[in-house]
């Protein structure tokens, strides 16, 4: 076996993903949760963060309130991307600390929903630890 096989996943280094299979995510302790989340104004509208009537003022006046209230940690007005706050140990503001499951699961940005098949920085890859074989 490589030294790539005996690597442990590491979401900050997709090399180290393993190869996505429907099922991975029983049982996942949520490393793709780790990653920086860049969402869209309409995710967060979604999200509830925002009105419509509120991004068509401004993103970046929007982005500041957000920013100030610690749901987003910084705003790329050049391609008009959120990026979603993180807590100290990088997890997304949005995914319980005890549970590691996602508290606006059913609101999540659209990254988060095509992750990992279809979106994400190695998409048909992931970060999840595989089990181990006995």
């Amino acid at each position: 076996m490589d030294q790539a096989q005996d690597e442990i996943p590491d979401a900050g280094r997709p090399s180290t993903w393993v190869k996505y299979k429907k099922g991975m995510c029983t049982g996942c302790r949520a490393q793709c949760c780790q990653l920086p989340v860049e969402v869209s104004a309409i995710d967060l509208i979604r999200l509830g963060w925002a009105t419509e009537e509120e991004i068509s003022v401004s993103f970046e006046k929007t982005a500041r309130r957000l920013m100030r209230e610690k749901k987003l940690q910084a705003y790329i007005a050049s391609s008009q991307v959120f990026v979603l706050a993180q807590r100290p140990n990088g997890d997304c503001i949005n995914l319980g600390a005890r549970t590691r499951l996602c508290g606006v699961y059913e609101k999540r940005p659209e990254v988060c929903r095509g992750f990992p098949t279809t979106l994400g920085p190695k998409p048909g890859w992931c970060p999840a630890t595989p089990a181990k074989k006995n």
